[in-house]
């Protein structure tokens, strides 16, 4: 496991925790940041897995 995919993971648990908080707090800016964070973190950790295995 490299840096990308555990910052990506990271990236991509915060947001699902920001789209929820938004989403039960009425915060519609806060929902759509958190969801553009998580995938933001999914296509992090998509390139560090690709990274992983183009090194093996």
């Amino acid at each position: 496991m490299n840096k990308d995919q555990i910052k990506g993971r990271i990236k991509t648990s915060t947001g699902a925790v920001k789209e929820v908080a938004g989403r039960i707090l009425g915060d519609s800016q806060q929902e759509i940041e958190g969801g553009f964070e998580k995938n933001l973190g999914k296509a992090q950790s998509a390139y560090g897995y690709m990274k992983e295995k183009m090194k093996k």
